[in-house]
């Protein structure tokens, strides 16, 4: 299997380096879309062995993953493995999902951080638990982390489904569409770090587009 490694970033100077070099030394390509930066993330990561695309404006994570999907399906890769580019994501955790995805008939492997919660921060993890309820219900597969960016999704879905979002709902886009379309999604544990780092996601406008999009979503499996 040959994976292509995405990237989204947006001002991660202090951690976007070591990360891209602990890829590269397993033997990966990475790929970082950077999302218009005011710090000089792309060139670090362009240092640390990257394949760098810039947006020259903020477009949003779906907007730099979409970009990165097309990269992939255009040079050859038969999947594509995306994660965060703040270190909360752990590149020593990719074998686990490179190990399943041999075996599996799995369109879609989602890293699961629910069986380990003790350091995760008390609201993000009532969040990410109801989020998965109401994910796992549209999607009609049992999803225990559906939030989370550290995945691995195959060719095959990333060629029959179209992203229609720019934000952080197309990671929930992704495991709803995959699932109409009758690709399985599996789950697997990974570490997570937290250091304190602030989220992206604007507790008001981004919870109102997510919304907005389940329900439309919703509405289309009904029909």
């Amino acid at each position: 299997m040959k994976p292509c490694v995405i990237i989204p970033t947006y001002n991660e100077s202090q951690a976007i380096s070591k990360i891209v070099k602990e890829i590269k030394v397993q033997g990966f390509d990475v790929l970082v879309i950077d999302d218009g930066s005011k710090d000089n993330t792309p060139q670090l990561a362009k240092e640390g062995g990257a394949i760098v695309l810039v947006n020259e404006t903020n477009m949003g994570k779906g907007a730099s993953l979409k970009k990165g999907f097309e990269y992939a399906l255009r040079n050859g890769y038969d999947s594509v493995i995306t994660m965060d580019g703040d270190g909360q994501h752990l590149p020593e955790d990719i074998p686990y999902f490179m190990r399943l995805a041999q075996y599996s008939n799995s369109g879609i492997i989602i890293g699961n951080r629910m069986q380990k919660t003790r350091n995760m921060p008390m609201l993000r993890l009532l969040t990410n638990r109801f989020m998965s309820w109401l994910i796992s219900i549209v999607a009609k597969q049992k999803i225990p982390d559906s939030q989370c960016g550290f995945r691995l999704i195959k060719k095959e879905v990333l060629e029959r489904i179209k992203i229609t979002t720019s934000n952080f709902e197309i990671e929930s886009e992704i495991l709803i569409k995959g699932s109409r379309m009758g690709f399985k999604i599996e789950s697997v544990p990974i570490k997570t770090v937290y250091a304190g780092e602030l989220s992206r996601i604007n507790p008001v406008t981004d919870t109102i587009r997510f919304f907005r999009f389940l329900i439309r979503e919703a509405w289309n499996t009904k029909n």
